[in-house]
């Protein structure tokens, strides 16, 4: 028989009043307490960790939970996705449920001193076999699945994952909704790809807008699609309420999420699709207080705390609990997701700098044609009016204002015309402008700059240009020495030739 971990239970048999233990699958007569490991008689009952077929040493198909459907390696470490509750249960939790404690102190503490014996003093068989169930009891408790058999007279302990034993588990971080109930945003997980959510997007609002009783105030609004894990997809929306006066209000998100959360319209949105709906509000700082405070179910109030010192950012995250490799997978594949999505929009941006980037560059190109064009036509303007000046003035005596103005002209030109003042700097300046001109260096307004990768891109066209011409130069050389060779042999073999025909 395989050893397999997530087999469905079968309902174990009572103990029998003797208190005696049947073994690992074995099966005892009435009056026997021995522990064997040899093949029984096949007499169909059922032993303590045993199936009702009898085939040796069984571990077989009692090794998971007594639950009713097996769960397997992958899947039996955490059924629950909520927001942090170990309850291995298929209900939705509420926000009053998360991170519960048991009500009765009494229960717990029963609980805890069965859970104890269980692992480490069992009294079911009163010999050395009960060491070795103490074993297998520690390794339910571990894996968190299973029962743990510890007296004849006392209902065995189920372990779960929520036993603080259970080694499948961590604290990890998530972020707190920031979306206030006003916002009236609802999340729904429909289980479709992206893309066929995408083109059945009117006949979906127009659905929502039947199950909202088509009620002519109220209109349904899409505000994101987003792709999720396993082929899944998550749609916001929100839903707009007008009133005869002409005014708009969202309607609450709480407010629209109980509406969903009816027996009747549940089961219509699953007939559409959706697996699960979530109203985007955030918590208040009671609730925060109230989270942080009680540990969940299982885990250790140590760990616990230190989770909440270790906190990267309190403000904005909060602890949760990971109990199993399926909640850990599905984390990791929100990761992904979240990865792929950021990936994505880096992308867009970089593709929006490079065109930026263009448009840039081409409006620099026409501010700076502007301006000369500016510039030129300042110069034509500015000719334009002396002409017109002249010929308005033209025939008239010089004015006051004129004469003022020559004469500080006047002042000016010998100024500049002063040997120590002016008149060398400008000869100096206009030297050196000859030279560069003469040396072709002429200065512009604009600098070009080629890319680092072009430059490496013609960097290495012209060493593999380079390296061509050297091999076509290598060759050239080889066909020069087989020529000469070749005339070398020819001058020799002619006077040969004449001493024999001679």
């Amino acid at each position: 028989m395989a050893f397999n971990f997530g087999a469905a239970a079968s309902a174990a048999a009572a103990p029998n009043p003797a208190g005696a233990f049947g073994g690992f699958g074995t099966t005892t007569t009435a009056g026997g307490s021995t522990f064997s490991f040899s093949a029984p008689t096949n007499t169909g009952t059922t032993g303590i960790f045993g199936a009702t077929q009898n085939k040796g040493f069984g571990f077989g198909t009692s090794f998971g939970t007594a639950t009713g459907t097996g769960t397997g390696l992958g899947t039996g470490l955490g059924t629950g996705l909520g927001f942090g509750g170990f309850n291995t249960q298929q209900q939705q939790p509420t926000l009053g449920s998360l991170f519960s404690q048991p009500a009765q102190a009494p229960v717990q503490s029963n609980q805890l001193i069965n859970t104890a014996s269980a692992l480490s003093a069992p009294t079911l068989l009163g010999d050395e076999r009960d060491a070795i169930l103490a074993k297998w009891n520690q390794l339910q408790a571990f894996w968190g699945t299973g029962k743990g058999y510890f007296n004849s007279n006392i209902a065995p302990v189920e372990f779960s994952q929520e036993n603080p034993f259970c080694r499948f588990k961590a604290v990890g971080y998530s972020c707190m909704p920031n979306n206030k109930d006003e916002d009236g945003l609802v999340a729904l997980v429909f289980n479709k790809k992206e893309a066929e959510v995408r083109s059945q997007q009117q006949q979906l609002v127009e659905s929502l807008h039947k199950l909202l009783g088509s009620n002519q105030t109220l209109t349904v609004n899409v505000e994101g699609v987003k792709t999720m894990p396993d082929d899944l997809t998550e749609v916001i929306i929100y839903v707009v309420e007008r009133s005869p006066n002409g005014t708009s209000r969202r309607v609450p998100a709480t407010t629209l999420y109980a509406h969903f959360e009816q027996a009747n319209i549940k089961s219509q949105l699953q007939q559409l699709g959706v697996s699960l709906t979530l109203a985007r509000t955030e918590l208040s700082p009671a609730q925060v207080k109230q989270l942080l405070q009680h540990p969940p179910a299982g885990v250790d109030p140590i760990i616990w705390e230190q989770a909440k010192v270790d906190n990267p950012d309190p403000e904005k995250l909060i602890p949760v609990p990971m109990v199993g490799f399926k909640e850990l997978l599905r984390r990791l594949k929100v990761q992904d997701q979240m990865t792929k999505q950021h990936q994505t929009r880096l992308d867009i941006i970089s593709e929006d700098i490079s065109e930026l980037q263009k448009n840039q560059t081409t409006t620099m190109a026409k501010i700076a044609q502007y301006k000369r064009k500016l510039m030129d036509l300042s110069h034509r303007t500015l000719q334009i009016l002396i002409k017109q000046e002249i010929q308005r003035k033209s025939g008239y005596a010089i004015q006051a204002d004129e004469e003022q103005l020559r004469v500080q002209l006047d002042t000016i030109q010998c100024e500049l015309n002063a040997p120590t003042q002016f008149k060398g700097r400008l000869n100096e300046l206009m030297s050196q402008i000859r030279m560069q001109n003469h040396f072709g260096a002429v200065r512009s307004e604009e600098r070009y700059y080629i890319d680092a990768d072009l430059l490496r891109e013609i960097k290495q066209h012209l060493k593999q240009q380079q390296e061509g011409l050297s091999h076509l130069i290598s060759i050239i050389k080889d066909d020069l020495e087989d020529i000469k060779l070749i005339e070398h042999g020819l001058n020799e073999s002619i006077p040969l030739r004449g001493g024999v025909f001679s």
